[in-house]
């Protein structure tokens, strides 16, 4: 038998509706800022999807288009002014930056009120501290779709294959979280497959196509595939995960698609924190 598929873009319809209709109730709309150094084909469609979606919510979409060559104290600058813009209540600067750019620097001089990417010090720290914070958006949507698929979550063992500070590593506070047993498997791990097989709940996200075989996969177990990979085959190019899909779907019971699993969650989960963040600032104002 054939696992479910969870269909993330089903699901991110709905969490974007829901901020849409709570968008409707305010007087002042969100206002969601987007920088984007430089002129990466993946990043500009990432972007114009992002500014299409924000304004479908009704939130107001802020787009800052800067040159590959622009230093790094002027993208500063700018970070700096949108923090005490009092219209844009988040900001998001698109990755990967140019290599003469110092990610980590230009991240954490956005305000962590307004990281809606979760990407700060402040906000993982938070976190990791079972605090409120900003949360990644692909972990978050990550935990969205389990707890979709799976009805009570303590106890569960978890496997999360790849340890990145954007997927990995947030996905492993979430999971904790929810009392979970977390395995995180990275390029050191000896005999990876053998205790991926032990896991409830398999999360991917190693950039690795098709790493993921059926024999790593415990039956009956949920497969979350985080992987989006270009692959080219003959005269085609493919959009594949790092889970061989074909083998794992007979013995998984519920697994995401790609195209067409998580990918669509992390917009809409940057929505969601947008709101949130939205909904923290003016909170504090009034306050």
């Amino acid at each position: 038998m054939k696992a479910r598929l969870i269909d993330g873009r089903a699901k991110a319809e709905q969490l974007q509706q829901m901020v849409a209709d709570q968008v409707t109730k305010l007087a002042v709309k969100p206002g969601l800022a987007v920088v984007l150094v430089g002129s990466d084909p993946a990043s500009e469609i990432y972007v114009k999807s992002k500014i299409r979606r924000t304004k479908e919510v009704g939130m107001k979409s802020f787009f800052h288009f800067l040159e590959s060559n622009t230093s790094e104290e002027e993208i500063i600058t700018l970070i700096e002014h949108l923090n005490n813009d009092p219209e844009v209540h988040g900001i998001l600067v698109q990755l990967p930056l140019p290599a003469h750019i110092n990610q980590v620097r230009v991240i954490e001089k956005i305000s962590p009120s307004k990281d809606v990417d979760g990407f700060t010090v402040t906000n993982a720290g938070r976190l990791a501290n079972r605090l409120p914070s900003l949360t990644p958006c692909t972990p978050l949507g990550c935990l969205m779709l389990i707890e979709d698929a799976v009805e009570n979550l303590e106890g569960k063992v978890v496997a999360i294959i790849g340890s990145s500070n954007v997927v990995g590593r947030p996905l492993i506070q979430l999971m904790l979280k929810q009392n979970c047993t977390v395995l995180v498997i990275h390029r050191y791990t000896q005999n990876p497959s053998e205790l991926v097989r032990t896991a409830d709940i398999v999360v991917v996200a190693a950039g690795v196509p098709g790493l993921v075989r059926g024999n790593w996969v415990k039956p009956g177990a949920v497969v979350i595939d985080v992987g989006i990979n270009r692959i080219t085959e003959g005269n085609h190019s493919l959009i594949v995960g790092d889970v061989a899909f074909d083998e794992v779907v007979d013995i998984a019971s519920a697994i995401t698609p790609v195209p067409g699993g998580v990918g669509p969650m992390t917009i809409a989960c940057l929505l969601s924190n947008t709101l949130s963040a939205y909904s923290a600032q003016t909170s504090k104002q009034t306050n």
